[in-house]
């Protein structure tokens, strides 16, 4: 990889790692901490990953027209500002504020660090994508280990440790990305007024479109795993800190598993709809398992079956957006992929904490197996608007 990738690793690493202090335990601290219901917390999350959304689109947007790296910096300053503040005030009123503004930051950040992933290593294809996947679940290992120690020893640590890490963070972006080159011809601008260039930039952005709508179905079901499956441990006298190991060992295997994955993939799936499929059947059983789960260690057998499912899907889908992307329009397209992974995760936790508090846990879990086909309808129909163009060619190489 070069070198710029590696910074970009890094920064994706420290800033999930100061995140993930906190979100794993978002829905507990609300729900325990604060005294509200499930269906108040998911709100709060809605908000959240609302904000996230709105974000994410600047974000994408701000990459096109000013660059990656004072988006960056943007986005982290409004994410450190916010931390610090929930460190001081944790109340109800200001953790819902601040929630947003964490949100808000996240989301301006994320489309350019992917973007600029795609943009400084052009001929790595989905492996500078899938570095800055396995970047951030080394920060979602790190993070969540730590996170709950803490947590364990005093609550109120987790938002400082928090911050610390966007600190951190603002550092290695603000010496390590301010000269870091991209490639042009991936962020050079089309010429608008050719009619041919409009007529296939709107069949791009229509595949993009399909395919997302069963990118946010899967966020809907992933996120159940950070809200309402976290409280529904507690309800099996399953401790904080065994909760933030389930966590730990999904980002640990994300990391260790990526040569046999890789080999996998090599081998047996030549297409990125192939790689998509597989992982879908493999989200699917493992909510089977979950819904037979009630003690620590199926909990544990659960997630390592998802964390296998989510490393075929998860790094396919920016690659793909990456592959369909125009000239000059990068950031935008990665704007609309983490915006839709957002949106899942605003939607699930209040949809599915109604669904929880109406209807009981294994009505979600069985329902959820079944969403999942929306994914194979989504990833079947993205590219027939693309038959015989270059692009889609490009997408059936692995």
């Amino acid at each position: 990889m070069p070198k710029a990738l590696w910074l970009l690793v890094i920064g994706m690493v420290i800033n999930v790692t100061g995140a993930s202090f906190l979100w794993p335990l978002n829905t507990i601290f609300i729900h325990q901490e604060l005294g509200k219901s499930l269906s108040v917390a998911g709100l709060v999350l809605m908000l959240n990953a609302g904000a996230g959304v709105i974000g994410n689109l600047i974000g994408g947007k701000l990459f096109d027209r000013v660059g990656g790296y004072k988006t960056i910096l943007l986005g982290i300053t409004i994410t450190m500002v916010s931390a610090f503040t929930l460190a001081l005030n944790h109340s109800w009123y200001y953790y819902v504020v601040l929630m947003i503004g964490l949100g808000f930051g996240s989301g301006v950040t994320f489309p350019s660090m992917y973007a600029m992933a795609g943009s400084v290593w052009p001929e790595g294809g989905r492996k500078a994508f899938n570095s800055i996947y396995v970047a951030q679940n080394l920060g979602v290992a790190v993070g969540a280990a730590l996170g709950g120690l803490v947590a364990s020893i005093r609550f109120d640590y987790v938002f400082f440790a928090n911050g610390f890490m966007y600190v951190i963070f603002f550092l290695v972006a603000f010496f390590g990305y301010k000269n870091m080159k991209v490639d042009t011809s991936e962020t050079g601008q089309t010429n608008i007024f050719d009619q041919s260039v409009a007529i296939e930039n709107k069949a791009r952005f229509k595949a993009l479109i399909i395919l997302c709508v069963g990118f946010i179905t899967c966020w809907i079901a992933y996120v159940q795993w950070q809200t309402t499956i976290s409280v529904h441990t507690q309800s099996l006298g399953i401790s904080l800190t065994q909760y933030s190991v389930i966590w730990t060992v999904n980002g640990a295997l994300i990391v260790l598993g990526q040569p046999l994955i890789s080999a996998l993939i090599k081998k047996w799936f030549h297409t990125l709809k192939g790689q998509i499929y597989f992982g879908l059947a493999i989200f699917m059983v493992s909510f089977f398992v979950v819904a037979q789960a009630e003690v620590f260690v199926v909990f544990v057998v659960a997630m390592i079956i998802l964390t296998i499912g989510e490393m075929f899907v998860w790094p396919a889908v920016p690659t793909i957006a990456h592959q369909l992307a125009p000239k000059g329009k990068a950031g935008f397209y990665q704007g609309i992929v983490n915006s839709v992974a957002t949106g899942g995760r605003m939607i699930g936790p209040f949809l599915v904490g109604v669904v929880v508090d109406l209807f009981g846990m294994q009505t979600l879990f069985y329902g959820l197996m079944i969403f999942f086909l929306i994914g194979f309808v989504s990833t079947y129909l993205y590219d027939r608007g693309l038959q015989g163009t270059v692009v889609q060619k490009e997408l059936n190489v692995s």
